[in-house]
């Protein structure tokens, strides 16, 4: 089976990002490592000051789906939150969708409240505190 799994790139912040969604989500990270740990003449590939930031880390979200990210190590290319993109989660209740909700819009923007739709959905949409849009979802069979 194939799956898909996000990779998120942070400038610096990856790990406050990290520990929020840790958090939100209620789940161990499965991996995370530091520039630092790379091996030496792997590091000479990074500016410096890099060495505390994280390099590479897994957060499992279901037994299919792991967020993944790091810090972006190239001052070159600087990411930035784009519009072109969301995550998008499916619950298997409304009380699960409102947690996530009320969870990943702490310190960032409502773009659309959590409501039933005209598709059959309980559905809502948010920018997190760090850029990251979300979409969040509960089937309503039946609505």
């Amino acid at each position: 089976m194939t799956t898909v799994n996000p990779y998120l790139i942070f400038q610096g912040n990856c790990e406050k990002a990290f520990n929020f969604y840790k958090s939100v989500f209620q789940t161990e990270f499965r991996y995370i490592g530091r520039f630092s740990e790379t091996p030496v003449q792997d590091r000479e590939n990074f500016p410096s000051g890099m060495d505390n930031k994280i390099m590479h880390v897994s957060l499992p979200l279901s037994k299919e789906t792991i967020l993944m990210g790091c810090d972006n190590p190239d001052p070159n290319n600087k990411s930035t939150g784009g519009n072109n993109i969301s995550l998008t989660l499916n619950t298997d209740s409304k009380q699960e969708a409102d947690r996530l909700y009320n969870e990943l819009s702490k310190g960032g923007q409502t773009r659309m409240p959590m409501q039933s739709t005209f598709w059959g959905a309980y559905f809502g949409m948010l920018t997190d505190m760090f850029g990251i849009n979300w979409m969040i979802s509960c089937d309503q069979p039946n609505a």
